[in-house]
């Protein structure tokens, strides 16, 4: 004989990531692309997570205006809809802002890092350097499983598995689309797969604090 059983199911600890495809990103892009292959033109790379590579400096606010403004609005935004307290009210918190680009060719990568000091954290993508349409160029953005690798040792044949397979113990990848914006909790450690196009890939970063 069957037994009703009520079973209350709450997602504690969960891992938001939301994703946002830009509308009318063309025209935007143009002019975030312009601005952002002058400056590293002129200006020399900050090492950061990059391994190989062009990193800006943090004031991308500034020489990227009025465009990397609308960005960062944009990302405050969805951050505001993804910040609530207990009973699910918005917090309406007020955001420090660090922002910057980086360009990738070929060879390059981002290593395995996470931002400290930091609430949100986010990247924006400019051009994919072919990345979305050619999967082989690599490039994806790299999401660690932050359970690390205890589920995957219960479930083994379900590690890595892929795309089209379980989080179990691995990791998520999102392709760079331009346009695409992903914003993530900031203790998330995330990478870039190294990039093997020859156009430039190019992005957007931030963080934001409290």
């Amino acid at each position: 004989m069957a037994t009703r059983m009520n079973i209350a199911v709450r997602g504690l600890f969960a891992t938001p990531v939301a994703a946002l495809e830009v509308p009318n990103a063309a025209a935007l892009n143009e002019a975030l692309s312009a601005a952002i292959l002058a400056r590293r033109e002129a200006y020399p790379s900050v090492q950061a997570s990059n391994a190989g590579g062009w990193h800006s400096d943090r004031e991308i606010l500034d020489w990227g205006a009025p465009w990397s403004g609308q960005i960062i609005d944009l990302a405050k935004g969805i951050a505001g809809q993804m910040t609530t307290d207990r009973q699910g009210a918005l917090a309406h918190p007020s955001w420090k802002i660090q922002a910057w680009a980086n360009v990738n060719t070929a060879g390059h990568a981002n290593v395995c890092h996470y931002h400290a000091g930091s609430f949100w954290s986010g990247t924006y993508y400019v051009d994919d350097g072919g990345c979305a349409s050619d999967h082989s160029l690599g490039g994806e953005f790299e999401m660690l499983d932050p359970r690390g690798p205890g589920p995957g040792m219960y479930a083994p044949h379900l590690k890595f598995a892929g795309e089209d397979g379980a989080s179990v113990g691995g990791a998520e990848i999102i392709r760079p689309k331009p346009g695409l914006m992903v914003l993530f909790p900031s203790w998330l450690m995330h990478q870039v797969r190294p990039y093997r196009g020859t156009r430039a890939r190019i992005s957007i970063a931030f963080n934001l604090s409290l």
